[in-house]
């Protein structure tokens, strides 16, 4: 599916004449880009029981990690909505390269939910320009009503941030902030079209670029929230990314309640978690929910998952399994889980703890890695079968042949991701101090 010849010549033939290049040469004239267009909420619940979710974009969705963080999340996280998903990273695509060949690689497969994130490449790596932006928007609202016209819910993410400029692009021109003004005018752009289309919208470049700016502040100019080259975020960047977009997606982040009472020792829980015993101060529990378990890393650093979480709420947000205790007489107790403990006092515990939050190696640590690792491996092969298969010799010389061989082998990939998520069994201690 090309982009109709209209469509294009509209775009250039609207913008031949227009204003001269937009020229930013300081920060504050990204903000006050931003401040033209602010975010919709995303309150609503977009996600329901058994979507298919299509996660689309270029080479920073190629790289596997937002969207691995995403699935792996609704794979352990909301088991009960049972979300299947793809990843369809391409390297050095626009909008218009993805509008050629959504119907091929993505329709096929019927997705009820899209995310997008493009404007990366959309903006060429130098000052806005009107014609870029009627191009981008020209485009991007094509994507949009091709996923509509299919019966999919669409979640328009907006390009993240640069940090530098690109080495590797020969036609660059102007400062960073420059291109960051781009961005942010194509972000707006997002803003835009999804409220024409009912859309709704995943602010990823604000969000980046105040990280951006405030790690420069907190531990200097080597962390890279946009990534190393300044361009491909690394699992810092790509955890704001996530976030972003599984806000966008309405998820509220309840992960379950374990209400314990300290007078009786009895429990009971909620969401996914059941509990097996009950007495003493010892109550065990059988989960088949999990928490999001973000493997250690150094907060000062822009490669890990936990130091990316710095910048965002996740865990307030998105990760909360509360231990509430009822009837406390003590002012303080300790609570013991996965072979770690905290202090609280009882007024924190009545209220309720984030155990998710207060105990970042937890008892669900290794399972959880288990199905990230089997998600990692299964989103490496959907970029092998869309860019080796689907567009290789085997795509061309019969396509439809190739859709079923490979669709075996990804079947395998997706059985091993539902084979690694068990049920953990853990229990909680709690005495008084």
């Amino acid at each position: 599916m090309k982009t109709p010849r209209w469509l294009v010549l509209a775009a250039l033939g609207s913008s031949i004449f227009l204003a001269p290049p937009v020229v930013a040469a300081d920060v504050a004239a990204v903000w006050k880009k931003l401040d033209e267009a602010k975010a919709p909420s995303t309150d609503a619940h977009v996600l329901r029981k058994g979507d298919r979710l299509a996660i689309c974009g270029d080479s920073i969705t190629e790289q596997k990690m937002y969207s691995r963080i995403m699935e792996t999340y609704l794979t352990a996280c909301m088991p009960e909505l049972g979300i299947s998903v793809r990843q369809y990273g391409w390297s050095g695509e626009k909008a218009d390269g993805f509008l050629s060949r959504m119907e091929n690689d993505v329709l096929r497969f019927r997705p009820t939910v899209a995310t997008t994130c493009y404007g990366m490449n959309d903006h060429l790596y130098r000052p806005y320009e009107n014609w870029i932006g009627e191009l981008y928007r020209a485009h991007t609202d094509s994507v949009v009503k091709w996923f509509q016209a299919a019966g999919a819910r669409v979640v328009l993410g907006s390009p993240g941030c640069v940090g530098k400029m690109p080495s590797w692009v020969k036609s660059a021109s102007g400062t960073v902030e420059d291109l960051n003004v781009n961005l942010a005018t194509l972000r707006n752009l997002d803003i835009a079209i999804a409220r024409e289309r009912h859309a709704v919208f995943a602010d990823v470049f604000q969000p980046m670029y105040r990280a951006y700016q405030d790690a420069h502040g907190k531990y200097g100019m080597d962390y890279a929230v946009p990534g190393a080259d300044g361009v491909h975020p690394g699992w810092a960047g790509q955890t704001i990314m996530a976030y972003a977009y599984l806000k966008a997606l309405g998820l509220d982040g309840d992960l379950g309640t374990i209400t314990i009472d300290a007078a009786s020792g009895n429990a009971r829980a909620t969401g996914g978690h059941e509990v097996t015993a009950s007495a003493a101060g010892k109550t065990s529990v059988r989960s088949t929910r999990y928490v999001f378990c973000a493997p250690e890393g150094d907060l000062a650093k822009h490669d890990s998952i936990r130091s990316g979480e710095q910048w965002v709420p996740f865990d307030r947000d998105l990760n909360r399994l509360t231990l509430v205790l009822k009837g406390a007489k003590a002012s303080k107790y300790r609570v013991g889980w996965g072979g770690t403990s905290a202090v609280f006092t009882a007024a924190e515990l009545r209220h309720g703890v984030n155990l998710a939050a207060a105990f970042p190696r937890n008892p669900f640590a290794d399972a959880f890695k288990r199905v990230d690792d089997a998600v990692a491996a299964k989103q490496e092969f959907e970029t092998k079968q869309i860019k080796g298969e689907f567009h290789g010799d085997a795509g061309r010389n019969d396509m439809e042949a190739t859709v079923r061989r490979t669709e075996d082998e990804r079947a395998e990939k997706v059985a091993a991701v539902k084979a690694a998520m068990m049920p953990v069994e853990h229990t909680i201690e709690i005495t008084a101090e």
